[in-house]
């Protein structure tokens, strides 16, 4: 499980992730390499996940994309949103 410190509270929409991954019984490593995903998604949108929409999804690909992240890193991006929308947000 992820710990948290007392000065970063979690999100109620972080929480609820943690739960379900740890629920799915997802190692350590997966947990925050997911966190840091929707982290990352957040502040590139400059709101919470929750309202992006499915043009936003594919701009932030593409941003990936175009500064150099490998093909590796690319698909654990699109397995972290795919896990965030369809387990954690039932979409």
């Amino acid at each position: 499980m992820i710990s948290t410190s007392a000065s970063t509270p979690n999100s109620p929409l972080r929480q609820r992730m943690i739960e379900d991954m740890t629920l799915r019984k997802l190692a350590p490593k997966t947990q925050s390499g997911y966190i840091r995903v929707i982290k990352n998604l957040a502040h590139f949108l400059g709101h919470s996940p929750t309202s992006a929409t499915s043009e936003e999804l594919r701009n932030y690909q593409i941003h990936l994309t175009n500064n150099g992240t490998s093909r590796i890193s690319l698909n654990a991006t699109v397995t972290a949103l795919r896990f965030l929308y369809t387990v954690t947000l039932g979409r």
